[in-house]
C-alpha cells in the first residue's frame, strides 16, 4: 500500500481548498449500517456478570442483557461477543464444567434463545466465548481422569511423572497472556502431574487425542445448530498444542473451521492470539478473524507519547503481513478487553485522550470491538475483577440494573458519569462513540476502504487516506496536548469537504488546524 510523503507532495502546484464547513456532524445525522456489513461492523464485548441484573440478586444475567439490546442497537452495534456463560466454579467462567449448559446465575437456555431471537430481530449477530484449550479441574472428565489412571478420560488431559524434568518449570518465562511459570500441577496422592498453562484450576485438554477433538467439534456443532449462535471467539487459540508446535496449532484451527462450516457455512470465528503480526498471521488460514493486539499496543503508546505519525504505517505493515497469508482476513481491532487495563485508566482519566483513541479505532481499518463500558469511560486496572466492574446505567438511586457482585474500586460515580447522564450531554464520551460509530457505519471508505499512510511532517499527527471505488476520505488526528497546524498535501487538496470533526478542528485554506486531541475527516 502507498505511503504519501509531504516533502515530495509540496512540489505539486497547490489546489484551491474550500473552507465553508466548520461544524461537526451530529450523532443522529448518519444512518446506522445495515446487517449485511457484518462482520465488518462494530461489535461489543459483554461480561454478563457485570452488565445488567434483572432479578436483583447482584449478578448480571441474560434477561438483563436482553433488556439492553435497544441501547446497543442505538449505539450502532452489529455484533455481540459474550464472555463465558457455561457452568463454572469461578466468577469469570473461563474454567468450564459443562460445555453445553448455561450457568444458573445467568438464567436458562430458553432465556438465551430468547436473547438470540431478540438480537437477531435487531440485526445484531451473537458470538460466544468458546473455551476449549482447557476445562475446569471440576469438570467430570478431569475428576474421573485424576482419580483413575485407567479412566477413559485420562488421555483427555496431559500428564507427566512428578520426577520428569519438564514438570519443574526450569527456564520457563511468562508470556503476554499468562504470568504462570509453574504449569505442571500435583494431584494429591498421585505420582503424576497434569499440565495447566494458565493455572491448576484449568487443566489443558490433550488435542493429540482424536476423541478430544471430536468432543470439541460436537460441542461447537451443538451451539451452532441447536442453539443458533453465529460463531465463536476462540480463547487461548495459540495454546492448543505446546509452544514449540505452532504448525499443529495452525492446522487444528483449519480443521475446526472446516468442521463448523459443515453445519454453518458462514460461521464467524475470531481468535485470541496474544502476539505480534508475524506470529498471528499463520492463524488466519483457519481463523478468518483475529484480534489485533499489536495495534492496540501501538495506539496506547501513541497516546502516552503524543506521537501519532507512525500509527498508520504500523497498521499498514500489520495488514500486509496478514494479507500475505489470507487476503480475506478480518482484522478485529480493539482498544482494550477483559484481560487488559481499561483504556480510560491507561490515559489517567483524560477524556480528550479517550476520545481521540475512539476516533482512531473507528477510522483506522478493521472490524472494531468495544469492551462494555468503554463508551462511558469506565476505568479499571488489574487485578482482573477491577477491569470487569459493574456497568453504570444511571445514578445508584435510579439504577435498577446495576450489578453488585463486586464492590467497584475504579468505576464509581465519583469517576464515571453513568450512561443516562451522558446520553443528555452532547459532548459526552458516549455521544462521541455514537457519532463515530454511526459515521463509520455510513461510510464505505471507513468500513472497508484501503489504507494509505500520509506523512504530514509533524510527529503529533496521525494521518491517512481511506479509499474505496466510490469514496475517499482524508483523516487527521492530533495525539498531542498542543494545537498544531499542518498544510494539506497539494495532491490531496481535493479533500476539501468537512465530513466530521471534534474538539474544534477546522480547515483554513490549505491548512488543517488541529487543537489538542482533535480529529478532522475530509472528503472530496
Amino acid at each position: 500500500m502507498k505511503k504519501l510523503n509531504l516533502h515530495h507532495l509540496l512540489l505539486i502546484p497547490a489546489l484551491y481548498l474550500a473552507t465553508g464547513c466548520s461544524s461537526t456532524s451530529q450523532p443522529d445525522s448518519q444512518p446506522v449500517a445495515t446487517a449485511n456489513e457484518w462482520p465488518y461492523g462494530v461489535s461489543y464485548e459483554i461480561f454478563v456478570q457485570s452488565f445488567c441484573d434483572s432479578d436483583n440478586d447482584g449478578i448480571g444475567d441474560i434477561k438483563g442483557m436482553t433488556s439492553k439490546l435497544d441501547y446497543l442497537a442505538e449505539l450502532g452495534i452489529e455484533g455481540i461477543w459474550l464472555m463465558p456463560m457455561s457452568p463454572s466454579p469461578s466468577y469469570h467462567k473461563y474454567d468450564v464444567t459443562d460445555y453445553t449448559g448455561i450457568h444458573p446465575d445467568y438464567g436458562t437456555m430458553e432465556d438465551f434463545k430468547t436473547f438470540l431471537e431478540e438480537a437477531h430481530k435487531r440485526n445484531i449477530k451473537v458470538v460466544i466465548d468458546f473455551v476449549v484449550n482447557h476445562s475446569s479441574n471440576q469438570h467430570p472428565w478431569f475428576v474421573e481422569a485424576a482419580k483413575d489412571e485407567k479412566s477413559p478420560y485420562r488421555d483427555y488431559y496431559v500428564w507427566a511423572h512428578k520426577d520428569d524434568p519438564q514438570t519443574k518449570g526450569e527456564g520457563k518465562t511468562t508470556g503476554d497472556d499468562s504470568h504462570n511459570v509453574h504449569q505442571w500441577h500435583e494431584v494429591k496422592g498421585s505420582d503424576y502431574k497434569y499440565f495447566g498453562y494458565f493455572w491448576g484450576g484449568m487443566p489443558d485438554l490433550n488435542f493429540d487425542n482424536p476423541k478430544v477433538r471430536q468432543e470439541v467439534y460436537k460441542i461447537g456443532r451443538y451451539w451452532l445448530e441447536e442453539v443458533g449462535v453465529d460463531g465463536f471467539r476462540l480463547d487461548a487459540a495459540r495454546h492448543i498444542f505446546p509452544d514449540d508446535r505452532p504448525a499443529d496449532n495452525h492446522a487444528f484451527w483449519e480443521e475446526f473451521r472446516a468442521e463448523m462450516q459443515k453445519v454453518k457455512p458462514d460461521v464467524y470465528l475470531v481468535g485470541e492470539v496474544w502476539a505480534e503480526a508475524d506470529v498471528v498471521a499463520p492463524y488466519t488460514k483457519g481463523l478468518p478473524a483475529l484480534f489485533n493486539f499489536e495495534m492496540s499496543w501501538k495506539i496506547l503508546d501513541a497516546l502516552k507519547t503524543g506521537n501519532g505519525d507512525s500509527l498508520a504505517i504500523h497498521h499498514d505493515r500489520i495488514i500486509n503481513t496478514y494479507e500475505q497469508v489470507n487476503p480475506n482476513f478480518v482484522d478485529a481491532t480493539i482498544l482494550s478487553n477483559h484481560d487488559q487495563n481499561r483504556i480510560m485508566s491507561e490515559v489517567n482519566g483524560d477524556v480528550n485522550k479517550a476520545k481521540v483513541a475512539a476516533a482512531l479505532l473507528f477510522t483506522l481499518p478493521g472490524s472494531p470491538y468495544v469492551y462494555y463500558g468503554e463508551e462511558i469511560g469506565m476505568q479499571g486496572k488489574k487485578p482482573d475483577e477491577q477491569i470487569r466492574e459493574p456497568f453504570l446505567w444511571d445514578t445508584k438511586a435510579n439504577d435498577d440494573c446495576r450489578t453488585s457482585w463486586v464492590t467497584p474500586e475504579y468505576s464509581t460515580e465519583q469517576n464515571v458519569k453513568p450512561m443516562a447522564q451522558q446520553t443528555k450531554d452532547p459532548n459526552s464520551l458516549l455521544n462521541h462513540y455514537k457519532a463515530y460509530i454511526q459515521l463509520r457505519n455510513s461510510s464505505s471508505a471507513l468500513t472497508r476502504g484501503e489504507l494509505e499512510p500520509v506523512n504530514m511532517q509533524n510527529r503529533a499527527v496521525g494521518a491517512f487516506l481511506r479509499t474505496t471505488t466510490d469514496e475517499s476520505v482524508l483523516v487527521l488526528h492530533n495525539l498531542s496536548g498542543k494545537e498544531v497546524s499542518v498544510p494539506i498535501p497539494a495532491s490531496l487538496q481535493e479533500h476539501s469537504k468537512l465530513v466530521h470533526q471534534h474538539n474544534a478542528a477546522k480547515l483554513n485554506s490549505n491548512t488543517a488546524i488541529l487543537p489538542a486531541y482533535s480529529s478532522i475527516i475530509l472528503s472530496k
